[in-house]
């Protein structure tokens, strides 16, 4: 990973009569643009995403997407679709009057991306994506149905912990009960929050992390994530169908692609990947010694070197 630079541009975008989203631009002005977009949907950007890329050659633009991060109002799920999102995406590129720019994506990102790239594949210079999300309904049951909880059955049973019995057959609509219904009070929403996010923490990465776990004891810091993420899964990410990303996906053809993915990965499992490398052979697989998170070291180390290689294009 490259230093941290500090942003020399930031500010808020205001996108909906609702929403203002924040930017960030760091790295070098007139370097090669590439635009960071994170996960969730919900989990906002950090300053170490800006280590991906070197900072003489990009201009890296960085978001936090519709009610999440720093971007307002916080937690807020009106108006807030992945088609919205990759208007946004185009809103940003207009306001920094940006050509054509790099997309960098993971998890949840990978998915927008594919997304803002099927819809503007003419804007979009390369794509490097981590940790292969295809928004069907089989990935998101293996996350929050059936799946990873044989593998991590201590750490299922505090997610299961806020939903009745009764209710258990279906957790997505459950927990979306708790954390969207307007009649839910704030303690059992909070509580929610707390057990959705800690259990995502749990299966990201490939050795435990009980500092990232940890972090969202704070539940109003897990409310984005939490309520986002149920609200998009709900309605299966606003796609037409479970195969949407892949439709048509031969749009891309022409843009150079890096797909990295860890060999471990519980959130997003291989296949996925897989299945987008089929779909389009040019692009580049790297299979990595890792879980899900895009910061363990042999995800950086390939994500880096992906960027790397884009940067003199």
């Amino acid at each position: 990973m490259y230093p941290i630079a500090e942003p020399y541009q930031s500010g808020l975008l205001q996108v909906s009569a609702i929403h203002q989203i924040y930017w960030e631009e760091s790295g070098n002005p007139a370097g090669k643009p590439v635009i960071f977009l994170h996960g969730g949907p919900g989990a906002g950007a950090s300053p170490a995403c800006r280590g991906f890329f070197n900072p003489e050659k990009y201009r890296i633009i960085i978001i936090d997407q519709r009610g999440c991060g720093r971007s307002l109002p916080y937690a807020c799920i009106d108006d807030n679709t992945t088609w919205d999102l990759v208007e946004d995406i185009e809103k940003v590129r207009r306001m920094l009057q940006i050509e054509r720019w790099q997309v960098f994506g993971g998890s949840w990102g990978s998915s927008l991306a594919l997304a803002y790239a099927k819809t503007y594949p003419h804007r979009v210079t390369e794509l490097v994506l981590r940790g292969i999300f295809l928004c069907r309904p089989h990935e998101m049951d293996w996350i929050n149905q059936q799946g990873a909880n044989r593998f991590f059955p201590e750490a299922w049973k505090n997610y299961l912990a806020p939903i009745a019995v009764d209710k258990q057959h279906n957790l997505i609509d459950a927990y979306h009960e708790l954390l969207c219904h307007p009649y839910t009070d704030e303690a059992s929403q909070l509580n929610a929050a707390r057990a959705w996010a800690q259990w995502e923490s749990n299966i990201v990465h490939l050795e435990p992390d009980q500092a990232g776990v940890d972090e969202y004891d704070d539940s109003y810091k897990a409310l984005a994530i939490a309520r986002i993420e149920n609200h998009y899964f709900v309605h299966r990410c606003w796609l037409a169908s479970e195969f949407a990303l892949l439709e048509n996906i031969q749009v891309l053809a022409d843009i150079p692609m890096v797909i990295v993915q860890g060999r471990y990965d519980m959130c997003t499992p291989f296949e996925s990947a897989w299945e987008l490398k089929q779909a389009l052979p040019h692009a580049k697989l790297v299979v990595t010694i890792a879980g899900h998170s895009g910061f363990e070291p042999a995800n950086q180390a390939a994500l880096v070197a992906a960027t790397d290689a884009f940067a003199n294009q």
